[in-house]
């Protein structure tokens, strides 16, 4: 009996341990087969248009401004505009007190006059005839024997190689004598009028009429800068002084802008100038949501010292004055423009503690991959790749910080409270953690 009890308390024994054996390989089984899946959220790489845009605060200039300050101190006799009229090149703006000044061009105005008939007096002689003559013999004798000598040193080489007969050498010769005694005789002419005493009163009566005409001229300019007149088109912006006032010296009467067009003046760093270049589209936008378009007009070629920034102009129409000079407004400058560029969420990218830029890819399998990438442009949330990804992958916008590589993922699909879909970026309601521990939807409790 004893044995027959020890064989059956054997047999249940190994029966209990086959049955443990097999219920833990069983369990080690399904939980081998049964991986953790991480809820994420994803979209997908699309082809598209992308613009790099640099935003950066300006400074408004007039096309043109032109501060005038009158040459002459003297009080202003009459206004003609006031602040805010609309001005002409060449229209009268002031005229100051000049009474003294157009005395004075009268008066040399007289001496310029009579010393002009002193010089027509000198200069109606015969002697001044005879100059004249004698000095266009001496320019001719001149010509001449320079010519005769050329054909005499031409024909000497001719000779001396042998290609020449000695007759036509001769000839060439006694031709550069003549040549010379001509010219020396129309210089030896030529100096003997300059002996005479008639042309030094010539000169003194050529003297007087300079003098005079000189200071005729000074005269009437002084009184011309009396007569205040605008240099552009545009319009009178300062006018600080009333009639009968001086204007201090160095401080102008009035100032004249040309507001038709403005040039916006921004200060941006290296990195961003160096992709601008003239004729780059921009917008600038001002007080009161005034927006114009323009364009770059000027891209710095040298750093501003004080900065190290690179002043760049954009000039925009202004034909309303909506926009002022003086105001800060924003710059947008298009920079780039690509039209089939591959187009993601700038959420989707990963930095590796090596630097290196990657994506999370969701692939057929419902695996996440880890893919290096290069980024291009960036505008808004999205960025351009240049390198690693095709299009139309579907890249982990959230949930890929700290993603093993090769997890299991699912896209979630849940609605937002509003009534969609989950925003891209964010996690939706139920998302698991990356653990792949399931959150509660709704706030977190404390």
């Amino acid at each position: 009996m004893m044995k027959s009890s020890t064989l059956t308390r054997h047999f249940v024994e190994s029966l209990l341990a086959g049955l443990l054996a097999a219920c833990m390989l069983a369990c080690s089984g399904k939980e081998k087969e049964e991986q953790p899946e991480v809820t994420v959220l994803a979209a997908q790489a699309e082809r598209g248009k992308i613009e790099q845009v640099i935003r950066t605060e300006a400074i408004l200039f007039p096309k043109d401004q032109a501060a005038l300050t009158p040459k002459v101190s003297s009080p202003v006799r009459s206004f003609y505009v006031n602040r805010g009229s609309r001005v002409h090149r060449g229209e009268l703006l002031a005229v100051l007190e000049n009474r003294d000044l157009a005395a004075t061009v009268i008066d040399n105005q007289g001496t310029y006059e009579q010393a002009q008939a002193v010089y027509e007096l000198a200069t109606s002689s015969s002697l001044p005839e005879e100059w004249q003559k004698a000095e266009y013999d001496l320019k001719a004798a001149k010509e001449a024997y320079e010519a005769q000598q050329k054909v005499y040193d031409s024909r000497k080489i001719l000779f001396d190689q042998g290609a020449l007969p000695r007759k036509d050498f001769d000839q060439s010769a006694v031709a550069l004598i003549q040549a010379k005694a001509t010219y020396e005789i129309a210089k030896n002419h030529m100096r003997a009028l300059e002996t005479a005493g008639e042309k030094d009163q010539l000169k003194a009566a050529k003297g007087q009429l300079s003098s005079a005409q000189g200071k005729f001229e000074g005269a009437a300019a002084q009184l011309s800068y009396t007569e205040i007149k605008s240099p552009i088109d545009g319009v009178v912006t300062e006018r600080p002084l009333y009639p009968g006032e001086t204007a201090p010296a160095g401080t102008p009467l009035m100032v004249v802008m040309d507001t038709s067009s403005v040039i916006a003046k921004a200060h941006i760093p290296q990195q961003d100038a160096a992709v601008l270049n003239p004729g780059d589209p921009a917008t600038l936008s001002g007080p009161g949501d005034v927006t114009v378009v323009g364009k770059v007009t000027l891209v710095s070629p040298a750093l501003d010292p004080n900065s190290t920034t690179v002043e760049v102009w954009v000039t925009a129409p202004n034909p309303d004055a909506t926009l002022r000079p003086g105001t800060i407004v924003t710059a947008q400058i298009t920079a780039r423009t690509v039209n089939d560029a591959i187009l993601i969420p700038a959420s989707a990218l990963l930095k590796t503690p090596e630097g290196t830029t990657t994506v999370m890819v969701v692939g057929n399998d419902s695996k996440a991959h880890q893919v290096n990438v290069e980024p291009g442009i960036r505008q808004g949330d999205r960025v351009q790749i240049t390198k690693g990804l095709s299009g139309g992958e579907r890249v982990i916008t959230s949930g890929a910080y700290g993603l093993p590589n090769e997890t299991k993922v699912k896209i979630a699909e849940s609605a937002s409270p509003e009534g969609g879909k989950a925003a891209e970026g964010g996690k939706a309601e139920g998302e698991k953690s990356p653990a792949g521990e399931k959150k509660p939807a709704g706030k977190d409790k404390e």
